[in-house]
């Protein structure tokens, strides 16, 4: 399957309804309530679903998954906790939950983690695309910054350390830059986004020494936990710039840089341009798709796609069933509706008929 570019509309309204609601931000759920799940769906028997994982798509996840308990079915509750993408996967193969949610796959170590505890291979589906931004907090600056990448590259490894660094400031010529030191704020945890921020800059960014994976040794800045605590961070810090999901940069109402790509373009970072990243790509059979520094001249440069990771067999399989019927929810219309509203990338129909062969294939009872 080939990803397919596409334009997507849509306003970030209500992205800040409810965010506590479904999704948690702290302690994973109980393992036995995940293992044994409830007696099924009939009846008025309300059906727990427990997910856990990155911190990038939780916006989009509450707002799916309370959608659903609201408009289509109010027996089920689906609670996500935004742990990020190492906890999460740590928990999909301690079989700790029903889902997990990364945007790094599982590969290396931890597939041979679950391969030790499961007779079979893992399943990991990509429900959702998305991209990293930069967002600052400038007050002195109305205008939108921009940033080459010998730029973005120097601040990440701190050898560009104050705002009215010449390389800042010839990339904004019109732009009176204050003579701030620059405070970069990076995550603290295991995370998916660093996953694809890192591949990013390990492709793109001659000097860069800490290679690429959800968690890399920061040669300069602060901490945050998961994509609220960077948020956090650089709303808190004045003079402090980090990376983060598009929807938190929304969320916590930071401004975002534009960023040079492979073909020395500045695109706007919305969706229609990060759908670009995988335009023309072959997706492979194991959904395993990583593009990081996509050569489309109008690409979003730091894209990256949301596994959701299920397992190929279930114990109860009224709760596998009532779980296949919320993901086929998310994967249709009434889910895309949500994903472009609230500046994600939805997957092309091509996509979502092989995810909904893989559903299709899961044995439960």
């Amino acid at each position: 399957m080939v990803f397919k570019g596409r334009v997507f509309l849509g306003a970030l309204a209500a992205l800040t309804a409810g965010l506590t609601t479904a999704c948690g931000t702290g302690e994973p759920p109980d393992p036995d309530q995940a293992a044994q799940g409830p007696s099924g769906g009939g009846g008025g028997e309300t059906v727990v679903i427990n997910g856990a994982g990155a911190s990038f798509p939780a916006p989009l996840f509450q707002r799916w998954f309370d959608t659903y308990n609201r408009e289509v079915d109010s027996n089920v509750q689906v609670s996500y906790q935004s742990v990020g993408s190492g906890a999460g996967l740590e928990q999909y193969i301690n079989g700790t939950v029903d889902f997990g949610a990364s945007e790094a796959p599982i590969e290396g170590d931890r597939a041979e983690s679950f391969r030790d505890d499961y007779p079979y291979e893992p399943l990991q589906l990509p429900f959702v695309g998305g991209y990293v931004v930069f967002a600052y907090n400038l007050p002195s600056v109305d205008e939108e910054l921009q940033f080459s990448r010998e730029t973005y590259c120097g601040i990440i490894d701190g050898s560009i350390d104050n705002w009215n660094d010449p390389a800042i400031a010839d990339d904004n010529p019109d732009v009176d830059l204050p003579d701030r030191s620059i405070t970069w704020v990076h995550r603290s945890d295991g995370s998916g986004t660093t996953f694809v921020f890192t591949n990013h800059l390990d492709t793109v960014c001659p000097d860069w020494q800490s290679g690429a994976g959800t968690s890399v040794d920061w040669p300069v800045g602060i901490g945050g936990q998961g994509n609220e605590g960077v948020a956090a961070a650089i709303s808190q810090n004045e003079g402090a710039i980090g990376y983060v999901s598009y929807a938190f940069a929304q969320l916590n109402e930071l401004p975002v840089a534009r960023i040079e790509n492979q073909s020395g373009n500045y695109p706007d970072p919305l969706p229609a341009n990060a759908s670009l990243a995988f335009d023309g790509v072959e997706v492979p059979d194991d959904f395993n798709l990583t593009v990081p520094d996509p050569p489309h001249p109008d690409a979003y440069p730091i894209s990256g796609l949301v596994w959701v990771l299920v397992y190929r067999e279930y114990d109860d399989a009224q709760k596998w069933e009532t779980m296949k019927e919320v993901f086929q929810w998310v994967l249709g219309p009434e889910g895309r509706a949500i994903t472009e509203e609230l500046f994600y990338v939805p997957m092309p129909d091509s996509l979502v008929d092989r995810i909904e062969e893989e559903l299709d294939a899961v044995d439960a009872g």
